[in-house]
């Protein structure tokens, strides 16, 4: 395919990246396979041992691994949102940051469910959920509807990725046979005529349009796991709305994050720009004000309506030898702190609007565990003479390996998929240059591209 004078500058800028893997990439991903390689031991204690080596006993018997799944399930949402409204809008400076967020809805959409399976006891007979399924069971809806969301994420994706796959195909790449001739499979033919334009055009429009919904529905599903449940903190009407509002929340964090560490890391700087930051931190502010709302309202409804086991568990929340202290972390980091920085004009820069969403998405997931355990740890019934472990949860080496073998296999997945596609999309970009950007010194930054 042809390409244009700023198409062919943005892909020779990031062209070494897919192929040569430098000694960098090399070290990050022996440092990620080696977590994924405790993960992967703990993972047989587990399943040699049971779940007797993990926190979770008779009453709390979720712990980490539900608000992994919570947590993952809810990044990738904010991906397909964000990107699908934005190509629905035709929103222009859409362009550099999309296909990140596609990445991270198909990446977040593989790891979460994993968790769940961690949390099963019995993996031998996964295969009833498909072959026995009850739909009066909101765990079966959101088995298919998660199976649904991934589906269309990843076909929304490769529909993006097409007209790269074809550019890929057709130039001449130092790259191995193997790896030409999977671009020539998945470009499937395409070759750029006015056809094949329409088609992968309307395609997309229909993905797009269908995917905001879904994810929507599928967070609600998800909800109402918690909230069609008798108990404390989890028998909520607005858990639906709540799931969804702090999905997209953190999804934004974490894509804001993304950008930095990809500006970074391939010197993108000229189309990541300062101002993708300051709009995406617009997005989190207000995501983070409704999200304060949703927060306050939950609690204050729960609060004054003084019933004996909603009480109970908010003075778990607010009783700093329990969990007050960190349920003042996940409201002052996940909800103030990104609010100011983005407010205020002089900490509106990349690095502060990156710096908040970090500290907002560890919020967000300490809020994700908040929900589950201290619920789980105020049982409706009186309990007497019950050994302390049974009550009161406290994760194992166990559980934290695999947590971390999950976020290191998120950020694997991330490397790898830079060695094969172009983390700013060749295609999405038309026959005019950006106006008043120099165009870019392709020799100079070769060497600080590859690593």
């Amino acid at each position: 395919m042809e390409l244009n004078k700023y198409q062919q500058e943005i892909f020779d800028l990031q062209k070494p990246t897919i192929e040569k893997y430098g000694k960098k990439t090399w070290g990050w991903t022996i440092f990620y396979l080696l977590w994924i390689g405790l993960g992967g031991y703990a993972l047989y204690l587990q399943i040699v041992k049971g779940h007797e080596i993990t926190g979770m006993r008779d009453n709390v018997v979720w712990g980490l691994y539900i608000a992994n799944f919570i947590f993952f399930i809810g990044i990738s949402y904010a991906g397909a949102v964000i990107s699908g409204i934005l190509h629905i809008l035709k929103v222009e400076w859409r362009k550099p940051i999309i296909r990140i967020a596609e990445m991270i809805t198909v990446i977040s959409t593989i790891i979460g469910p994993i968790f769940i399976l961690l949390c099963i006891g019995r993996l031998d007979r996964l295969h009833h959920l498909f072959l026995y399924p009850r739909l009066q069971s909101p765990i079966t809806w959101d088995v298919l509807a998660i199976l649904t969301y991934f589906t269309g994420s990843a076909i929304f994706l490769y529909l993006a990725l097409i007209k790269d796959f074809a550019i890929y195909r057709d130039a001449k790449l130092d790259i191995p046979k193997w790896k030409q001739k999977m671009y020539k499979i998945l470009a499937i033919g395409y070759r750029g005529t006015p056809s094949q334009k329409k088609h992968i055009s309307v395609s997309m429009n229909l993905m797009a349009i269908m995917i905001v919904p879904l994810a929507i529905i599928v967070h609600s599903v998800l909800s109402w796991i918690f909230g069609m449940t008798l108990r404390p903190g989890w028998h909520s009407t607005i858990f639906g709305p709540y799931f969804v509002l702090a999905a997209i929340y953190s999804g934004t964090g974490v894509l804001i994050m993304a950008m930095w560490a990809y500006r970074k890391m391939y010197n993108l700087k000229s189309y990541l720009e300062d101002k993708h930051f300051i709009y995406l931190g617009y997005i989190m502010m207000i995501l983070g004000a409704a999200y304060g709302y949703f927060t306050f309202s939950e609690y204050l409804t729960d609060w004054y309506g003084s019933e004996k086991w909603d009480n109970e568990l908010i003075s778990k929340l607010f009783n700093p030898a329990q969990y007050g202290w960190w349920f003042l972390f996940a409201n002052l980091a996940g909800i103030v702190l990104p609010i100011a920085i983005v407010a205020i004009p002089k900490t509106r820069t990349p690095n502060l609007i990156t710096i908040a969403s970090f500290f907002m998405v560890i919020a967000l997931w300490v809020k994700r565990y908040l929900i589950i355990v201290p619920t789980l740890e105020s049982p409706l019934l009186p309990m007497q003479d019950t050994r302390q472990e049974f009550v009161k949860y406290s994760a194992t080496w166990v559980e934290w390996a695999l947590t971390f073998a999950g976020i290191a296999t998120f950020f694997l997945f991330f490397t790898m998929m830079s060695k094969f596609i172009t983390i700013i999309p060749i295609s999405e970009f038309g026959d005019k240059e950006k106006k008043g950007e120099p165009v870019i010194d392709v020799q100079k930054e070769k060497d600080i591209v590859t690593v």
